[in-house]
């Protein structure tokens, strides 16, 4: 696909990276000089220096009849007229990030006459992710497929959890609920298990169920927990203001923690179902002055990644039951573990992975069969739901009997609405949705999977 991206700030960048080993054809435009000519070494792309939403600079660029342009600068205003002019240019299929809420609404109402087709807010989108970690306080990451029938979670071995020590051959004939897992992090290692493994303390295991096995299966692990009410968020950008506005809904208990005090008390007045508190929130006196040690759970939402570590690490110190803590650089995610911080949320990264599902949607009406992919565990995995929508030789076929490649585990099938959850004895058919877990990258067929 031909592809143009217009703003490269830490998003686009994001974007650019996830891109950039797929076989695009990518064009970036942004106006500062350096930064294109730094990508430039880096990826295999053709850039231009201007502004994006400028028809000159768009021409220059060679926009005309791309099948994509992703707009992500930091102006609503520029990135709306920047699809506009791209619309004008032929360009198929337009991507903007709208953060104003205001514009967002009116926007939803115009997308056709706008040319927009899909709007990415990444402070919202990051906190509805933290929103449903709070809601489901043993996950720690969760993502649907198959319209919201199948998820696939992340969830932690922790001690006493009835997982520790098994292996999933023998969790098999132990458990009485049915889930499958397709994948377990271990430190920075990243394993798609056999029958023979064994879960150890401190894995952090991906599986895929549907909603109501699920809280059967944590039930039967020991990892049901009760409901978290007490939340501290520190930060009130936009990220905790959109949280602090739909907990508040649901009848949690906010205490919410802004340094300027202008922005506190417009967050006070706009919030009057939250706590706002004005003060430094990466202040230990204040912390604990706020009542932090009597938390269920504790949000950092600060601009700088250090301080959020450094405010989750005392939350954990004082035995908060779940942290969560905003990290926008990935440099940072190697030490991440060893200092107890394994519950973090990424907005260039939540962003990225729709803008990618999104792209293999478009490429699904030109003969590829992926309906929704997400990146897990630091890029390091994909999870794909493919529609199986032409005939096939490995169809009607046992899957023990079928080569797969390895590191590729058949995660779920679903069949008129029916979820599966697969052993050997499972077949595919014609007109299965099938999720597929691998390390490999950029498989767009559900026979990708198949030696």
């Amino acid at each position: 696909m031909r592809i143009v991206i217009i703003g490269l700030g830490t998003i686009g960048r994001t974007v650019l990276k996830s891109l950039a080993g797929e076989g695009h054809t990518i064009t970036i435009i942004d106006e500062n000089k350096d930064k294109i000519e730094s990508l430039i070494e880096r990826y295999d792309v053709y850039g231009v220096v201007g502004n994006g939403a400028c028809i000159d600079i768009q021409k220059e660029a060679k926009v005309k009849g791309a099948d994509l342009a992703i707009v992500l600068t930091d102006s609503d205003e520029l990135n709306v007229f920047a699809c506009l002019v791209a619309k004008k240019n032929g360009v198929k299929n337009t991507i903007a990030r709208v953060r104003n809420p205001d514009y967002r609404n009116q926007i939803m109402e115009m997308k056709d006459e706008l040319g927009i087709s899909m709007i990415v807010n990444p402070e919202r989108d990051t906190a509805n992710e933290i929103f449903n970690r709070i809601n489901l306080p043993a996950i720690a990451q969760v993502e649907h497929f198959a319209k919201g029938r199948v998820l696939l979670v992340e969830i932690v071995a922790e001690k006493g959890c009835a997982l520790v020590g098994e292996s999933l051959i023998s969790l098999g004939k132990k458990l009485t609920t049915k889930v499958l897992i397709c994948a377990v992090q271990r430190e920075q290692k990243v394993i798609i298990p056999t029958g023979n493994f064994t879960i150890e303390e401190g894995d952090r295991i991906h599986l895929t169920s549907d909603a109501k096995t699920l809280r059967d299966f944590l039930a039967e692990v020991n990892l049901i927990k009760s409901p978290l009410k007490n939340i501290m968020i520190v930060g009130g950008n936009k990220i905790g203001y959109y949280l602090a506005n739909e907990l508040s809904k649901k009848k949690y208990r906010i205490k919410l923690i802004e340094t300027i005090k202008k922005n506190a008390e417009e967050l006070a007045e706009d919030l009057p179902g939250v706590t706002v508190i004005h003060g430094n929130g990466t202040q230990h006196d204040l912390l604990l002055e706020e009542g932090i040690e009597a938390m269920d759970a504790f949000v950092a939402l600060t601009h700088i990644d250090e301080e959020n570590m450094v405010v989750t690490m005392f939350a954990n110190k004082m035995k908060v039951r779940k942290t969560i803590t905003q990290i926008k650089s990935d440099e940072l995610y190697g030490m991440l573990d060893e200092l107890g911080i394994n519950n973090i949320v990424s907005p260039s990264g939540i962003v990225a992975n729709r803008i990618i599902s999104y792209i293999r949607a478009i490429a699904n009406t030109r003969g590829s069969n992926v309906l929704t992919l997400y990146r897990l565990v630091n890029n390091q995995v994909e999870a794909l739901e493919f529609l199986a929508k032409k005939p096939e030789r490995i169809y009607d076929n046992p899957l023990k009997d079928l080569s797969i490649k390895e590191n590729c585990l058949i995660a779920c099938i679903i069949r008129n609405n029916e979820v599966i959850i697969p052993n050997g004895n499972d077949c595919i058919q014609l007109g299965d949705n099938v999720i597929v877990v691998t390390t490999h990258k950029n498989f767009d067929d559900l026979t990708d999977i198949f030696d």
